[in-house]
């Protein structure tokens, strides 16, 4: 038996059986950045952009993202979500912009693939509205920092 999940005993690909598994709290916690130029950023604090409030348009995304997750993901389970939150910080070191979101349900399989999407369609649509004076910008570090519910318990990323 292979110890990937989503494998049958023969090596054929299915969508795992979560149908006896109990309902229970499941909370995932994802983080990413984007780089850019000063100047991007500077475009994007001070809400100049020509498309408009980039950040909220990104919110706006990952959320959508993160209830879309099965279209996306064949063999991810529709769920129902409880909560997205989307949180991003300015980041004149970077410079850029970093994004962390919060995924919660109640149900019987975890929500860290709709984390790791929501994130990663927000750094996106930030890509996609500042392209046009920064075609250089590079997404990183996207991934699971927080785990918690569920038969396998917690999990917590060491740095």
């Amino acid at each position: 038996m292979s110890p990937l999940t989503h494998f049958d005993a023969q090596g054929q690909a299915h969508m795992v059986d979560v149908g006896a598994k109990a309902a229970t709290h499941r909370v995932a916690l994802v983080t990413g950045h984007i780089r850019m130029l000063p100047a991007t950023l500077a475009l994007i604090e001070s809400g100049t952009a020509k498309k408009g409030d980039v950040l909220g348009i990104a919110r706006i995304a990952g959320i959508q993202a993160a209830k879309k997750t099965s279209d996306l993901i064949p063999l991810c389970h529709p769920l129902a979500l409880t909560r997205v939150a989307i949180d991003f910080e300015i980041d004149p070191a970077l410079p850029g912009v970093h994004c962390s979101t919060t995924v919660e349900t109640v149900g019987p399989t975890g929500v860290e693939m709709e984390a790791l999407t929501a994130a990663s369609v927000a750094l996106l649509t930030i890509y996609d509205m500042c392209k046009a004076v920064d075609r250089g910008m590079t997404l990183g570090d996207v991934r699971l920092r927080e785990k918690h519910g569920g038969k396998s318990g917690s999990f917590v990323a060491g740095d």
